[in-house]
């Protein structure tokens, strides 16, 4: 996908489209800065002149305002001392583009998932953080932290180790940090200014007139974002002099600043269509766009809203990524302006249409996304085929390649979609989609992390529009996340909760399975009598709706958790009732568990004899179940038990016969181990649940 990138409707980039904006990638000016910034990581930092080791990574700051290419001078500083950090660049912003500061635990799992770790899923802002500076401890690392709001942010995720470097850029200063270097940035100078001009505009304009030049500079104040608009605007009116675009910002005197000018200039001389798309970029999820957010926004065809995003980035409104998904980034700088304009030239409802539009699409990409995995179904194929082949992916690869690119703004979307609370049924459509999306293509396990800020989201819809039914939903999902990351108090409160939530929707599913999950987390939690007696209650309900395959497995947990209490008799009773149900569904494998389990616990209560029949009958189970690796596993039982009662001849003949089929069964497939080590321990409940 890197050299063959595919777009949604099945049609591979151009190369203008794989290629960034001829007028950036290529740093100029501020060399001061840069040397100040070089003489700073250098320069010995008050702990150090005191005789004591630097405790933490050392702090380069460069603060200005939006616009003045902050995150430029950044990058261009990493780029030109990342060599000395053998572990490589972390990067994270730090704030929303409304300004809105991102929370200290997202940012923390952005940087442990560019790290290669895991992040436990629902961790919260303590515990990611410290598991970014363990993470770092050990590293040497170049952290680049963008737009932060305040210290807040930045202190959590420090490394404490002298050997890594941290650049923040923040509108100003972050107080509470200490031996911060900071460098605050100002217009260009006029050298460079004037070469940023003469990359949108061309060099003829310039040279000719140097005079008006300069004076446009000035009329800009050496802002870049203002340059950028400028270059753009004479760009665009090849036959307009220099002159005349500085008269006319001089004209509008002081009436905002000189970017708000320029903007206001440059946006006048858009089409009319353009204009309007343009405002509703600052609607797009993480100040982020594609074509078909632009298209969904705007109302109008894919490949329209493709030509129209790149004829307003070559004029300097918006910034190209380098991606294998063709994106755009809104400046932050801009967005207050922009969304100024929707404020007073669009209806309310008009927003909130294009709102919805967005959110539409982007259900049907991931309805699309999803399906093009499901090649077996001709459900799937047939439901894929029938969308507009603009929505359609030529292959799994590029809708995994798709969803990977545009994860983060696909959950800025579901953010902003709850947060408006007045699109409840597209954000539950939405969020759903990408739940499925994401299961399909990373996986549960992978993706649960970013799974259980979704069923979070759904949560706070569900209590805000009082629908039980899918509040236990989430409640359930989020507690078996908390669950398999050892939260299991937290799990335990979330079932409880689950479970008054599906005895309001009068759901029995949900009812049913939040009992059950009561008695796990008390078993967890080594309370084996409140876990049985919730395991009795959830297999009341199964037996009362004549679920015998939920009765079954549930006679096996209430067994399991009475062997770990040493209530021998009790589990053997609920085993042989387990047996029994096993039996009547038909379901001969789990017939067999549930005869090895029984024989386990005979020989745990001192009856030898008895467990070794039991397992006898379990073996003739698996052999009619044609379960080799059951029939192997109940083979090495049976052998374990032969060898207790003195028999090692028959424990030898037993032990060959399963370790000739875990041999034959290796042969077929090289990648299964010959000697599994849960292949002698059959737990049934746990294999089941």
């Amino acid at each position: 996908m890197t050299d063959q990138a595919v777009a949604a409707d099945g049609g591979e980039l151009s190369e203008d489209a794989r290629r960034p904006a001829a007028t950036e990638g290529q740093f100029l000016g501020r060399a001061r800065e840069l040397k100040e910034l070089h003489l700073d990581i250098e320069r010995t930092g008050l702990d150090t002149i005191s005789g004591r080791k630097a405790p933490r990574a050392r702090v380069l700051l460069i603060a200005g305002r939006p616009g003045y290419g902050r995150t430029a001078l950044a990058e261009e500083l990493v780029r030109q001392v990342a060599h000395r950090y053998r572990d490589g660049v972390l990067r994270a912003r730090l704030s929303e583009p409304d300004g809105t500061p991102v929370p200290t635990e997202r940012t923390a799992r952005e940087l442990l998932t560019g790290l290669g770790l895991p992040t436990p899923a629902g961790g919260d802002e303590d515990e990611l953080g410290q598991a970014v500076r363990d993470a770092l401890a050990d590293r040497r690392v170049l952290l680049l932290l963008d737009d932060a709001v305040a210290a807040q942010q930045v202190d959590p995720l420090l490394p404490d180790s002298p050997e890594c470097l941290v650049v923040a850029v923040s509108a100003g200063p972050l107080t509470g940090i200490a031996d911060v270097r900071p460098c605050t940035l100002g217009g260009l100078d006029t050298k460079s200014a004037l070469e940023l001009l003469t990359r949108y505009a061309g060099s003829v304009r310039i040279t000719v007139d140097p005079s008006a030049a300069e004076r446009l500079v000035e009329e800009c104040a050496g802002h870049p974002a203002a340059l950028v608009l400028a270059g753009g605007w004479l760009a665009a009116h090849p036959k307009a002099a220099v002159a005349d675009l500085a008269k006319q910002l001089h004209t509008a005197g002081e009436d905002g600043s000189p970017l708000a000018r320029v903007f206001r200039l440059s946006y006048a001389a858009l089409p009319a269509a353009a204009q309007r798309m343009l405002r509703l970029l600052s609607l797009a999820p993480g100040g982020r766009v594609d074509a078909h957010t632009a298209s969904a926004l705007a109302g109008c065809a894919v490949e329209t809203a493709r030509t129209a995003l790149d004829d307003v980035t070559a004029l300097g409104f918006l910034h190209a990524v380098r991606s294998p998904v063709p994106q755009y980034d809104v400046p932050g700088c801009l967005q207050p302006l922009l969304r100024a304009l929707t404020e007073t030239q669009d209806r309310p409802a008009e927003l909130q249409l294009a709102r919805a539009r967005m959110l539409e699409r982007t259900v049907r990409l991931l309805q699309s996304c999803r399906l093009i995995t499901e090649t077996d179904s001709p459900q799937a194929r047939e439901k894929h085929a029938a969308l507009p082949r603009v929505l359609r992916f030529p292959t799994p690869g590029a809708a995994e390649e798709w969803l990977r690119v545009r994860e983060p703004s696909l959950l800025a979307a579901a953010r902003l979609a709850v947060a408006d609370g007045e699109l409840d049924t597209l954000a539950r459509r939405l969020m759903a989609a990408l739940v499925r999306a994401l299961v399909a293509h990373v996986g549960t396990e992978a993706a649960a992390p970013e799974l259980y800020g979704i069923h979070q989201l759904v949560l706070d819809v569900a209590e805000r529009r009082a629908l039980p039914r899918e509040q236990a939903a989430a409640l359930l999902n989020l507690a078996d996340l908390d669950a398999r990351t050892g939260r299991t108090d937290k799990a335990l409160t979330r079932y409880r909760a689950a479970l008054d939530a599906g005895r309001a929707a009068n759901d029995p599913y949900a009812t049913g399975r939040a009992m059950e999950s009561v008695g796990g987390a008390h078993q967890e939690l080594g309370d084996h009598a409140r876990a049985a007696d919730w395991y009795g209650r959830a297999l009341a309900q199964r037996l009362a709706r004549d679920e015998r395959t939920d009765a079954a497995r549930l006679y096996g947990r209430i067994a399991t958790v009475h062997t770990y209490a040493g209530r021998y008799g009790e589990a053997q009773r609920n085993w042989r009732a387990a047996i029994a149900a096993h039996r009547r569904s038909g379901d001969v494998a789990a017939h067999a568990r549930a005869l090895s389990e029984l024989a386990r616990v005979q020989e745990y209560a001192g009856r030898p004899e008895e467990s070794l029949r039991t397992c006898h009958e379990a073996v003739e189970w698996a052999r009619r179940a044609e379960d080799a690796r059951l029939l192997a596993a109940l083979r090495l039982r049976l052998a374990d038990t032969l060898e207790r009662l003195g028999d090692p001849a028959a424990a030898r003949l037993h032990r060959g016969a399963a370790e000739r089929m875990l041999g034959e069964e290796h042969r077929e497939d090289p990648s299964a181990p010959i000697h599994d080590a849960n292949a002698c321990e059959i737990r049934s409940t746990s294999g089941e649940d």
